[in-house]
């Protein structure tokens, strides 16, 4: 396990029109510094949230999943970030987990939100992943997910945490903005790990406002990074592997947690 080197772009998104910003994104990809592992974009980056998934749902090979191969591909780094996803019929808020090589893993939003329009067309995900880079663990999440500690929570068996990183990538009202910085904190801190909250600023075509407020935050819940509010700014930084492994060691309350099991 090495130090990381991650980068997460808080950028506004032009409302459907996914071309536009393939662009865009790519972009800001190509002005971040060399030396990335892994590159973060928001949720339904290439859309906007929400939109209807009849006409811009894609396969998992569509163009925007070939996209970001081809982007994970030039700068050398992984990329992640959702999408809507067709799949059998049913629709998804999916984050694709693209590695250079063009192998990927996907992660199908768990709680999908009841009191807007996400819940009445699209199916919620049943299982988790974690992803290996470089010797991290990293559990990537989509937004409304951070409300929901007992599906978030890290784990402590045989003397390992499950992850070291957790990830959500938001499309976040601004009216919410105080619950979302301070949930990122709580589930740093109750999780012993890095926290990254990654979400979209500027005003979609509903007239709904993101501030953005995305924000690293480490083990101890301190910010290391945060973006400016409502600014679109790329914030590039380094995970710490010895930081991480010294707070651990110094205060690990994982092995007085609670064992449990989600019933699906």
């Amino acid at each position: 396990m090495r130090d990381l080197k991650i980068s997460f772009i808080q950028s506004d998104i032009v409302w459907e029109d996914p071309e536009e910003n393939r662009k865009k994104f790519a972009d800001k990809i190509s002005k971040l510094k060399s030396g990335d592992h892994l590159i973060i974009l928001p949720e339904m980056f290439n859309t906007a949230f929400p939109v209807d998934p009849r006409q811009f749902a894609e396969k998992i090979d569509g163009p925007t999943f070939e996209w970001m191969h081809e982007s994970a591909k030039q700068a050398n780094a992984v990329i992640t970030g959702s999408l809507m996803i067709e799949d059998d019929g049913r629709y998804f808020n999916c984050l694709v987990w693209m590695e250079p090589s063009g192998n990927y893993r996907t992660y199908f939003k768990r709680h999908v939100f009841h009191l807007g329009e996400e819940s009445g067309f699209i199916s919620k995900g049943m299982g988790k992943i974690i992803c290996d880079l470089h010797g991290w663990k990293i559990s990537p999440m989509i937004c409304y997910d951070l409300r929901f500690p007992v599906w978030v929570k890290n784990t402590y068996r045989d003397g390992k945490f499950e992850y070291d990183l957790l990830i959500f990538v938001a499309n976040w009202p601004e009216i919410r903005n105080y619950p979302w910085k301070q949930l990122l904190i709580a589930r740093a801190m109750e999780n012993q790990s890095y926290v990254i909250g990654l979400n979209r600023v500027g005003v979609d075509d509903k007239g709904m406002s993101y501030s953005g407020d995305s924000m690293l935050i480490g083990p101890d819940g301190k910010v290391l990074s945060a973006a400016g509010a409502g600014k679109e700014e790329s914030i590039s930084t380094r995970l710490s592997a010895g930081d991480l492994k010294e707070f651990r060691k110094s205060f690990n309350v994982g092995a007085d947690w609670d064992n449990f099991t989600i019933h699906h």
